[in-house]
């Protein structure tokens, strides 16, 4: 992937916080993003193992298996094929709240990914591990198996921390 393909999002400091975001057009039917996004097999193709039941309060459970990281959250806003949010957290950690947009464009789905961390958080790794998950996305839709774009997330990454020391 060249520069000119590189795709950073903005990261910003809020008084309790910060907030990522990143947006990405797809070149398929928001149906197709959000199955994506929802469904078990296709979660596992670029994001890692996982369960979300559709519906508001319903469980979420991502495993990332490899680092040990289990998300295990609730969705807290729901409107089908538009609007998926829960919090990237466990137990008793700090909400992480990560709301997924999909909007329709006459060339497929433009996808907006939101996500609030707290202070003591390395803001600019997750947003640059976002960044790779959402790169792996795109090949997941295009049906190409990828792995972990890790020259993508340290490039994502020293942008995120260049936003956050400016």
């Amino acid at each position: 992937m060249s520069d000119d393909d590189f795709q950073a999002g903005t990261i910003r400091r809020l008084e309790q916080g910060f907030e990522g975001r990143l947006e990405r057009r797809y070149g398929h039917d928001p149906a197709a993003v959000w199955a994506m996004l929802t469904q078990p097999p296709h979660l596992a193709q670029w994001l890692a193992p996982g369960t979300i039941e559709l519906r508001q309060g319903g469980a979420v459970r991502i495993d990332f298996a490899d680092s040990g990281i289990v998300i295990d959250s609730t969705v807290t806003a729901l409107e089908p094929q538009r609007v998926l949010e829960y919090s990237w957290s466990s137990g008793s950690q700090p909400a992480r709240p990560i709301r997924w947009e999909l909007a329709e464009e006459a060339d497929g789905t433009r996808l907006t990914l939101i996500v609030r961390l707290p202070g003591d958080e390395d803001a600019a790794k997750a947003c640059a591990g976002f960044d790779g998950h959402l790169a792996m996305l795109a090949a997941a839709l295009e049906n190409v198996p990828v792995r972990f774009p890790l020259d993508l997330y340290l490039r994502a990454r020293k942008h995120y921390q260049t936003l956050l020391d400016a």
